[in-house]
């Protein structure tokens, strides 16, 4: 390390220097100077070090700009001291790229600096020494990497969220293709999550530089509109301001009224998510009232009350009820002057640096202070939640599918029995709620209460309910589940549960398949040797014989083929050859289906067979078997593959219903569809669903999914929806 070349570096670059947008660059002179105003001197100088190391590491590298690759981590640097951030986190922003970009490696940082700061600049690297089957799975497992690293310091999201800020404001630089790439991961990752952290500087200017960056046209259309708009407006703002303040003076509530606009960003969202035109968005005027304390919060959101008439059901206290992100405040809407609609937050000081800074402002410079707070404390918490959940998914792309739907939450807040506030996503469930309760309570919930009445699980909370979860000890989660839960822990733990069963209903399926090709030679799988089994598991590369059960139970291999590998062949003397485990051959027995193999035995919906039936079944890879009837009309398709057919058979005692599909031509009635459903339930049969479709004036054609026992319950019905004399045709769907 030439650190003397360096200095001389320091200096020359000292002199004012214009950057390629034609702005002054910010130097290293600018932000020692910048954290000489809350850090002491030991810890600039360990910041002016951290640049010498980074400007060698980085010596000859340049930005697509053309700029020397240094002014960017200078620039990311400078973004959380404006944040008042602690030293250790400017220095790894420093030095953010030497180990992802140089040969630098992270134990030379931690003997340089810090082992913390090592951590935390390793953390924000991406992995580059690992090659990945695509780029989605590299993005993802580096998204993962982060997040690990975030449970461990949450300061490497900061430097993350700092790096990404600063490259946004530079995308400029980059191809337009490149541009919108980094511009939606940043709408749809980082942004959301600055907001789960309370970051709501970096939210605003993150979301509008994406905005720009994503759809330029829109964005540069609505800017316009905006700053055309906003010279209609000033009089009226300084009206209400002025009013608000002379009411708060007037109750000797001293405080500050600052008007605010809503950024471009969130009015494109509410146009489009609203379907709202401009004018109607824009039409909004909103305020902001900081004072000294949390009485005062509420003595102001009385006096507002009495100034303007407040509009019902717009009251919000994130005061008493903190969002997730520890963001506190009241809100509320009012009528203001010539019938202006008017949104008002209030505030105290604490409160709105934390609305600002969020979880940073846990490591703000505070002397003597005890820095810690409520978002800090809450984001420890979802970080703790993502840990447990990453350790349940499959993969990365789906841990980074389940963090996406937590970063949109929107909350509702419901109770506990005992009282606990629960805050959840708007659409949780109650399923959602017992996950987020503990695991053991959703993996063992059959039903619930809400506001002490009995409701669907799927039913979506409401804020203010009181919901009861109960639990049985054979309860167990349901594969529908996942159709209508919302949060990413319930998802997680549902598909980990599942996969866990699966998989031992695969093993368990994949034996029954080995036996019963294995009885074709008058074997059973203890007549194999162990080193012919070992071989063929080597060959496979697998590690154990469960494995290979349950890759033939899902129908990833078929059971004759593994067989064949098992059982070697010999020749006869007269040429004939024949297997040296099984000269009297006897043919298999067919597989017997109960109905109970769970989801490693799956029924065909082209032609939905049902005990009774005479049927086939098809190996389909990562689905286990598929049941189809003899008669079903997609068979055709699959004759090119007959070592994947298997000679299943209905065992004598079935247990379950099955779905099977029923078409009615009935008179075109009022009250026909009650009086056919009304029939099927006489017969014990449950509808799963129906389809209405009209032949003519006379008729309509309604098609029944029914689930029944057997042929015979299903001949039961047919006879009884033949009965009704409303009916005209009635057959069995195949298709």
């Amino acid at each position: 390390m030439r650190s003397h070349d360096s200095l001389q570096h320091i200096e020359y670059r000292a002199q004012p220097v214009v950057g390629a947008d034609g702005g002054a660059v910010f130097l290293i002179n600018d932000l020692c100077n910048l954290t000489s105003n809350y850090l002491d001197t030991r810890q600039v100088n360990e910041i002016y070090r951290a640049y010498l190391f980074s400007a060698e590491a980085h010596r000859g590298q340049v930005r697509a700009s053309g700029e020397p690759y240094i002014f960017h981590p200078l620039n990311v640097a400078r973004i959380l001291a404006e944040l008042r951030m602690d030293h250790q986190s400017l220095i790894a922003a420093i030095l953010h790229d030497v180990i992802e970009d140089t040969p630098t490696a992270k134990h030379q940082l931690a003997e340089a600096f810090d082992p913390d700061i090592a951590d935390i600049v390793d953390g924000v690297s991406k992995l580059t020494q690992i090659s990945f089957e695509s780029k989605a799975e590299e993005q993802a497992e580096n998204f993962r990497k982060m997040i690990l690293a975030m449970a461990r310091d949450i300061r490497v999201i900061l430097v993350k969220l700092a790096d990404r800020l600063h490259n946004m404001r530079t995308l400029d630089a980059l191809p337009a293709q490149k541009r919108r790439k980094i511009a939606r991961e940043t709408l749809e990752i980082y942004a959301p999550i600055a907001n789960r952290l309370g970051l709501n500087k970096f939210v605003l200017e993150l979301e509008d530089l994406g905005f720009a960056a994503l759809y330029p046209i829109r964005y540069r259309v609505l800017a316009a509109e905006v700053k055309k708009a906003r010279g209609h407006r000033k009089h009226i703002v300084k009206r209400i301001e002025h009013a608000i303040k002379q009411r708060l003076q007037a109750e000797n509530l001293p405080g500050k009224v600052l008007g605010r606009e809503k950024h471009l960003y969130s009015l494109y969202q509410k146009m489009r998510n609203k379907a709202v035109p401009f004018s109607e968005v824009l039409d909004v005027y909103a305020f902001r009232i900081i004072v000294d304390s949390v009485d005062s919060c509420y003595r102001a959101l009385g006096t507002v009350h009495s100034l303007y008439k407040p509009k019902p059901g717009t009251f919000k206290d994130y005061i008493a009820i903190p969002k997730s992100n520890g963001y506190q405040s009241l809100h509320t809407a009012l009528f203001g002057p010539y019938g202006v609609p008017i949104e008002v937050q209030i505030r105290t000081d604490d409160m709105h640096e934390v609305a600002e800074s969020g979880v940073a402002s846990h490591w703000m410079y505070k002397s003597g202070q005890d820095s810690s707070n409520a978002a800090h404390a809450r984001a420890r918490k979802w970080l703790r939640s993502l840990l447990v959940m990453q350790r349940e998914v499959g993969d990365s792309i789906e841990f980074i599918e389940n963090v996406k739907i937590d970063l949109f939450p929107n909350e509702v807040y419901v109770f506990t029995p005992a009282g606990e506030i629960m805050q959840l996503p708007r659409g949780a469930t109650p399923v959602d709620l017992a996950y987020a309760v503990h695991t053991d309570v959703g993996n063992t919930c059959v039903a619930a209460k809400l506001d002490r009445r009995y409701a669907p699980l799927r039913t979506p909370l409401v804020s203010g309910q009181t919901v009861e979860i109960v639990t049985a000890p054979w309860g167990r989660p349901n594969p529908n589940w996942l159709n209508f839960v919302v949060t990413g822990k319930a998802r997680s733990n549902i598909r980990n549960y599942l996969k866990n069963l699966r998989r031992g209903e695969a093993v368990e399926l994949g034996r029954r398949l080995i036996t019963q090709s294995l009885a074709g030679e008058s074997l059973t799988i203890e007549d194999i040797p162990q080193d012919r089994i070992n071989s063929l598991l080597g060959e496979f590369g697998l590690a154990d014989f469960e494995a290979l059960l349950e890759d033939i139970g899902l129908g990833n291999r078929i059971a004759p083929l593994v067989v064949r590998r098992l059982v070697p062949l010999s020749e006869e003397p007269g040429g004939e050859t024949v297997r040296t485990a099984s000269r009297n051959t006897k043919s298999a027995q067919p597989l017997y289906i109960k109905g109970t193999e769970g989801m490693v035995v799956t029924f065909a919906k082209c032609c939905h067979p049902i005990p009774g039936d005479s049927i086939y079944g098809f190996a389909s890879a990562g689905r286990g078997i598929v049941i189809h009837t003899q008669l079903c009309k997609n068979l055709s398709e699959y004759t090119k593959r007959p070592e994947k057919w298997i000679d299943v058979e209905w065992e004598s005692d079935i247990q379950g219903e099955f779905p099977v599909e029923v078409r009615i031509d009935a008179a075109n009635q009022k009250g026909s569809l009650a009086t056919m459903a009304a029939a099927i339930a006489e017969m014990g049969a449950n509808i799963e669903n129906v389809v209405i479709s009209d032949r003519d004036g006379l008729y309509t054609s309604l098609n029944f999914v029914i689930d029944v026992i057997d042929r015979t319950h299903l001949a039961q019905i047919i006879r009884r929806l033949r009965a009704i004399n409303l009916v005209a045709r009635i057959a069995r769907t195949r298709s």
